[in-house]
C-alpha cells in the first residue's frame, strides 16, 4: 500500500474534509480524492464515509492503524538517521475527563519538555475509550477495559475512588429517619454515558432516577454540587477542602465506588510511545489507589 495514500486517509480523518487534508498536505482536494480512489482500488472497499466530517468505514479504520503507525515509526528512523532535527509527531491520546484534570496533569508538565512530541487529547470516558483504539483514531487511551484491543498491549494503572456527596442543605432536605431519599434527591450526571450514580441507586432498589441535571464537564460538575444543584458522584482526589470546610458532605460511607483504570497502546516498539508509558505509569502511582493483599483498593502512597 502506497504510503502516500494512507497519510491522505489519515489527513482526511483528522481535518474532517477532503479540502482540508489537502492544505495539510499541501496539495489540490482532486489529488487526495485521487489518493483515496486508488487505495480503495488497492484493497477493493471504501475505506472513508463521506460527510462533515469524514469518517474511516471498518476496512479504513484498519488501514488508519496502520498510518499511524508508520507516521511514528517514520518519525524515528528519520531521527535515527540523523535527517537534523527531529520534527514533531501528533500523538493522539485518549483520556477521560476526570482523569486528565487529577493524576493525569504530570504528564502533561512532562510533555511540556518533549520537542519532537505534540499531544492530541481525546477526552472519553474510561469505559468507551478502547472503541478509538479499534477505530484508529488514537495510539493509545486510559480505559475502564482490561482486555487488550488487538494490537495492542495493557496495564493497570490503579482505581479512581468515586465517592457520593452533596451539601448539607441538599442532604438535609432529603434525609429522613430511614437515611437518604435517593428516590427523591436531585442528581447530577456528567453525560449520558455516566453510570455511577444511577449503579448507587440500584444497589439501593431505586430503579427510576430522580430528577437528573447533565453536566458535561468535571469542574463545571464539581460547581454544580458546590452549588446544591444535585447530589453526585466525585472523585475523591478532585476534592480539595469540600469535605473538610463542610461545602459538601458524604451522603454515605460504604456508597464508594472504585473504577479500574487500564493504559493500552499499541503494540509497537516506538521510543515516543515508551516515553508516554512511563510518564502515565508515574503520574498513577503518585495519585491512583492500588490493589490491597485484601484485593480491595489502597489509598497511593505518596500524595
Amino acid at each position: 500500500m502506497n504510503f502516500e495514500h494512507l497519510r491522505a486517509l489519515a489527513a482526511i480523518i483528522d481535518e474532517g474534509t477532503f479540502e482540508a487534508a489537502a492544505d495539510l498536505l499541501k496539495i489540490s482536494p482532486s489529488a487526495v480524492s485521487q489518493r483515496i480512489k486508488a487505495l480503495e482500488n488497492s484493497v477493493g472497499q471504501v475505506v472513508v464515509r463521506r460527510g462533515v466530517p469524514c469518517a474511516p468505514t471498518e476496512a479504513g479504520a484498519v488501514l488508519l492503524r496502520m498510518a499511524r503507525q508508520v507516521q511514528v515509526l517514520e518519525a524515528e528512523a528519520r531521527h535515527a538517521l540523523g535527517n537534523g532535527v527531529s520534527s514533531r509527531t501528533v500523538t493522539p491520546v485518549a483520556v477521560n475527563a476526570d482523569s486528565l484534570i487529577t493524576w493525569f496533569v504530570p504528564v502533561l508538565h512532562d510533555a511540556a519538555g518533549w520537542t519532537d512530541t505534540t499531544l492530541d487529547l481525546h477526552v472519553e470516558d474510561q469505559d468507551h475509550s478502547s472503541r478509538l483504539l479499534r477505530q484508529g483514531d488514537v495510539i493509545a487511551a486510559v480505559t475502564a477495559d482490561p482486555a487488550p484491543v488487538n494490537g495492542c498491549r495493557v496495564e493497570r494503572l490503579g482505581f479512581m475512588r468515586y465517592v457520593p456527596v452533596a451539601t448539607p442543605a441538599l442532604h438535609r432536605r432529603f434525609t429522613t429517619g430511614a437515611g437518604v431519599d435517593w428516590s427523591g434527591m436531585p442528581m447530577l450526571e456528567f453525560n449520558a454515558k455516566d453510570d455511577l450514580q444511577r449503579q448507587v441507586l440500584r444497589s439501593r432498589g431505586v430503579d427510576r432516577p430522580p430528577p437528573t441535571h447533565t453536566i458535561p464537564s468535571s469542574e463545571g460538575f464539581l460547581a454544580a454540587l458546590r452549588a446544591g444543584l444535585g447530589w453526585g458522584m466525585i472523585p475523591e482526589i478532585q476534592l480539595g477542602t469540600e469535605l473538610a470546610d463542610g461545602t459538601l458532605v458524604l451522603l454515605e460511607e460504604h456508597a464508594h465506588r472504585d473504577v479500574a483504570l487500564h493504559w493500552q497502546t499499541w503494540s509497537l516498539e516506538s521510543e515516543r510511545l515508551n516515553r508516554i508509558t512511563a510518564s502515565v505509569r508515574a503520574a498513577s502511582r503518585r495519585r491512583l489507589r492500588t490493589t490491597g493483599r485484601d484485593g480491595r483498593a489502597t489509598a497511593p502512597k505518596r500524595p
